[in-house]
């Protein structure tokens, strides 16, 4: 009686293997590819021919020169995208409570001039710990210490910061954001 149950039942698991498994795939693969080409092969920046980042993955940037994003929580290094995930700590975590507050001296280190209050994403990690853009807030939070250590105008630091901002998404999807990366490469080719 079980025989007559077991061939469709592996039937189906083939057939549903077949089309979901490599058919479909192959078909959201291929459209999106042939609709959204750049963003398909991962939104990569190139300069002079050399690869050197891409729009959807954040980079570490600690020298005061350079604008910082947001503190990444993957493992081994920052911003790995083999290893994309939050920290899962949660707010009364004293390990939580412990990086915030070192993120929040290497930020008054790096000016300790600066008595604005911190945007809190400067001090703390996304859900995914990838982000490559942080808030125009963010961004002018460390403009002081940009403009300082590069020898630029403050204002000059701000027009750029103005000129990066990207709008939300079809007029009120998502926030306004700078992407890090894009920023600091025009700021080194000012300079």
């Amino acid at each position: 009686m079980w025989h007559r149950q077991l061939r469709p039942a592996l039937s189906l698991l083939l057939a549903m293997t077949l089309l979901l498994g490599l058919l479909y795939p192959a078909v959201i693969t291929a459209v999106s590819r042939l609709a959204f080409a750049r963003a398909a092969a991962g939104s990569l920046i190139y300069q002079d021919g050399k690869l050197i980042g891409s729009h959807l993955i954040g980079q570490s940037f600690t020298d005061p020169k350079y604008f910082w994003g947001r503190p990444s929580a993957t493992t081994p290094q920052p911003y790995n995208g083999v290893a994309s995930t939050g920290s899962n700590l949660g707010a009364l975590n004293p390990a939580l409570l412990d990086q915030v507050k070192a993120n929040v001296k290497a930020l008054h280190d790096a000016d300790p001039d600066n008595r604005a209050p911190i945007p809190v994403e400067l001090v703390t990690a996304s859900a995914s710990g990838l982000d490559p853009q942080i808030s125009p807030a963010a961004a002018h939070y460390q403009a002081a210490r940009v403009a300082r250590a590069r020898a630029l105008g403050l204002a000059q630091v701000e027009a750029l910061i103005a000129a990066h901002e990207h709008g939300v998404l079809l007029g009120f999807l998502g926030e306004r954001r700078v992407d890090v990366l894009e920023l600091n490469l025009a700021l080194d080719a000012l300079h």
